[in-house]
């Protein structure tokens, strides 16, 4: 079997595999909360003008951050062609100290905190 066929078959395993988990896991006694449409805790049929929390926008420009920066990784199979895959190794190693990094020193500075 070549190897574009077993990436394929092995990729499509695995998404049958999460789908059959994503059926089967959720609870099925649904509440309020879950069915809501919003997810940033407002009653969408209250007041337009009330004040919303600062946090909830902190943390979704954190998560934009980060999932921008795991974009730089993509390159990362076609690096790995080069004459010296040691240097796509140190440019990757870099990139994910910096993400963990970033990652600790947000988690100890408390902007991964939802509620105080």
């Amino acid at each position: 079997m070549s190897l574009i066929m077993s990436s394929v078959a092995t990729t499509a395993l695995i998404s049958l595999i999460l789908v059959m988990i994503a059926f089967w896991l959720p609870s099925l006694n649904p509440n309020n909360e879950k069915l809501s449409p919003y997810e940033c805790g407002f009653d969408p049929l209250g007041n337009a003008r009330l004040p919303f929390s600062l946090r909830f926008f902190l943390v979704a420009i954190l998560f934009l951050l980060f999932d921008l920066e795991i974009a730089l990784l993509l390159p990362l199979p076609w690096g790995n062609q080069l004459s010296s895959p040691s240097y796509t190794l140190l440019w990757v190693s870099i990139i994910l100290m910096m993400l963990t990094l970033g990652l600790i020193y947000e988690w100890s500075q408390g902007g991964l905190e939802w509620a105080e």
